[in-house]
C-alpha cells in the first residue's frame, strides 16, 4: 500500500461508524488520478488553502469594517477560529477530521466586502438573490481559477449548507454548523469588549451562569457540550440548556452590537459603496476587468461575482477611482 492508502485503511479501523471515509468518497465533478500519500479530503483541504479567495478573506470585514488595531478579528481569522473548533469536535468524536477542516476552511469564501451589510446589499439590488453560502459553492464550483477547485461532493455540500435552511448530508457538516457560530459569537463578544461597544459585565446573567464567565470558559463549554451530547450519535447536537444559553448570547449580540451599534455606524456608507459599484458596472459594463466576463452566466451575475470577492479596500480604491474626484497634478 502507498501511503494514501494506509491512511484509508487506518480511517476505516479508527474512525467512528458515523465518519465519512475518504475511500468512500462520492467523489468530483471532473475524475482525476488519486495522490500517492493525500486522501481526497486532504487534498481539497490544501487547494482551498491555496486558493486566491482564500487570502482574499484577509482583507474582509467580520464585525468592524476595515478596522485600524491590529487585534480585531477578520473574515480570515473567523475561518480559522471555525476550523480549530470544528477539528476539535471531529477529533474527539472520531470523526474525519480532514473533511472537517476542508469545509470549515472554504465555508466562507463566497462572502462579501464588508461582511453581512455587503450580502444584505446585494441580495435587495439582485434580480436573483444573493446569500453568501451559496455565493462559497459557486467560488469553489466555478470562479476560483476560472473553473473552479473541481472538490469533493462532501466537501462542497458542507460549504453550501454551513447556513440557511439546508442541512449538510455528513456529521462532519454538521460540525460546521455549530462551530461557526460558536466561534462568531464568541469572538465578536472579545472585539465588541476590545472595542468599548460592551462591557464585559453587560452579557446576560443565564450566559455566564451556563456557559462561563470568560471568552475561553464559554468556548469551551460549547465545544464540551457539543461532544458529550453527540457521542456515539449519527448527528451533531447540544444539549438545549445550554442551546437556549447559547442562543441568548447571540440574541444579546444583535440586540447590543450587530444592530445599530457604534461599530456599526458605517455599514450603511458600506452598503451605499456596494450599491453605487453594482450601478456603476451596469451602465459601464464595458468598464468590468476583462477577467470577470469569463464565466457565461450574463451580465448581471458577472458584476455581482466580480464585487462579491472584492475585499474592503479594493471595494474602496475601486470606489474612489470612479466616483471621487482626482486632483490635477502637472
Amino acid at each position: 500500500m502507498n501511503i494514501r492508502q494506509r491512511q484509508e485503511q487506518t480511517e476505516r479501523e479508527t474512525l467512528s461508524p458515523f465518519a465519512t471515509l475518504s475511500a468512500e468518497t462520492k467523489g468530483r465533478d471532473v475524475p482525476t488520478a488519486l495522490c500517492d500519500f493525500r486522501t481526497e479530503f486532504q487534498r481539497d483541504r490544501d487547494k482551498i488553502i491555496h486558493a486566491k479567495a482564500f487570502r482574499r478573506l484577509k482583507h474582509k470585514t467580520q464585525v468592524f469594517i476595515t478596522p485600524e488595531g491590529d487585534h480585531y478579528r477578520t473574515r480570515l481569522t473567523h475561518t480559522l477560529e471555525v476550523a480549530q473548533i470544528a477539528r476539535t469536535i471531529a477529533r474527539a468524536l472520531r470523526l474525519n477530521e480532514d473533511l472537517t477542516e476542508a469545509i470549515a476552511l472554504g465555508h466562507d469564501l463566497g462572502h462579501t466586502p464588508f461582511g453581512h451589510e455587503g450580502e444584505r446589499t446585494l441580495d435587495k439590488i439582485c434580480s436573483f438573490g444573493f446569500r453568501h453560502n451559496e455565493q462559497s459553492l459557486r467560488v469553489v464550483e466555478v470562479l476560483e481559477n476560472g473553473k473552479g477547485l473541481n472538490l469533493t461532493k462532501e466537501v462542497r455540500d458542507g460549504i453550501v449548507n454551513h447556513t440557511g435552511s439546508g442541512h449538510p448530508s455528513t456529521p462532519e457538516g454538521e460540525i460546521i454548523q455549530y462551530a461557526d457560530r460558536i466561534a462568531y459569537i464568541n469572538h465578536d463578544i472579545d472585539d465588541a469588549i476590545r472595542g468599548g461597544i460592551i462591557a464585559e459585565t453587560a452579557i446576560p446573567a443565564i450566559c455566564v451562569s451556563r456557559l462561563g464567565e470568560t471568552h475561553s470558559e464559554r468556548i469551551d463549554t460549547l465545544v464540551r457540550d457539543v461532544i458529550h451530547t453527540s457521542m456515539d450519535k449519527p448527528h451533531i447536537t447540544m444539549s438545549a440548556p445550554v442551546a437556549e444559553a447559547m442562543q441568548s448570547l447571540r440574541n444579546f449580540m444583535f440586540d447590543t452590537v450587530y444592530i445599530g451599534s457604534e461599530a456599526k455606524k458605517e455599514e450603511k456608507k458600506a452598503g451605499d459603496v456596494v450599491q453605487k459599484l453594482y450601478g456603476f458596472f451596469t451602465e459601464n459594463y464595458d468598464e468590468l476587468p476583462a477577467a470577470a466576463k469569463e464565466t457565461t452566466d450574463g451580465r448581471e451575475r458577472q458584476i455581482i461575482d466580480y464585487i462579491a470577492g472584492m475585499t474592503d479596500t479594493y471595494a474602496m480604491h475601486v470606489y474612489k477611482e470612479n466616483f471621487l474626484p482626482k486632483g490635477w497634478y502637472r
